[in-house]
């Protein structure tokens, strides 16, 4: 498995080439399999590259639009990565996506962890492009090296697609995808800015322990392309 970096002046040519990557990745797939299909994570930092991609010139109705993980809050909460995605991605062109989300109506994650997965029976898999983040402290999607379900989340063989995740570095109760479902991605990239995320890359590199940092085990069982900007 290897990490290769594909780094920019700017976020503006971090977005402007990142862009043109996806929708090339996204229009292949769709002329080979009929449908594509496009998983992210939430937070701050993806919200311009969404604005740009949300522009592009793409079959959007042939494309299913998921995330890597949800925060268990009120889709209409600031918190909530669909609120994120609905108000910066799935405008524009991209508001003809098939949106598959995770929050659904059950009182807690654990209870929607059954629903979330025959939900992803709707989109195309294997996922043809996979974006994650990183938090300060090494985790992707909701798999917090602090949390009681990291081990279960990071099994390759518990053949879950979905766990509920209590963080105890960081708000509410998530949903978030296992490893084995991140990995089942023909193209998974890690999309940072800032250098205060690439001094955590550095340190997660410079570490081969998983479960204290997630994000490794990732890197450690997939090809993964890292693109960033200062």
């Amino acid at each position: 498995m290897a990490l290769t970096q594909s780094k920019f002046r700017t976020t503006e040519q971090l977005n402007t080439a990142f862009t043109r990557k996806i929708v090339k990745l996204l229009r292949d797939g769709i002329e080979e399999n009929g449908r594509a299909s496009l998983v992210v994570s939430g937070g701050r930092t993806p919200a311009e590259l969404f604005g740009a991609l949300s522009k592009a010139h793409l079959e959007w109705d042939k494309v299913d639009v998921s995330l890597a993980d949800e925060r268990w809050v009120d889709n209409t909460d600031d918190a909530s990565n669909e609120k994120m995605l609905r108000t910066k991605l799935l405008i524009n062109n991209a508001a003809n996506a098939n949106f598959v989300p995770l929050k659904t109506y059950h009182g807690n994650a654990e209870d929607a962890v059954t629903t979330c997965t025959e939900n992803l029976q709707k989109m195309h898999t294997p996922f043809d492009v996979l974006i994650l983040g990183m938090g300060e402290d090494g985790h992707t999607a909701s798999l917090f090296p602090c949390s009681e379900q990291i081990a279960e989340g990071l099994d390759l063989e518990s053949g879950k697609a979905y766990i509920a995740v209590q963080p105890t570095t960081a708000p509410n109760q998530r949903m978030s995808l296992t490893l084995p479902a991140l990995l089942n991605s023909n193209q998974i990239f890690l999309h940072l800015t800032g250098e205060s995320k690439k001094e955590v890359l550095d340190t997660v590199l410079s570490d081969d322990d998983a479960l204290v940092m997630p994000i490794r085990a990732v890197i450690n069982n997939a090809d993964v392309e890292l693109v960033w900007a200062p």
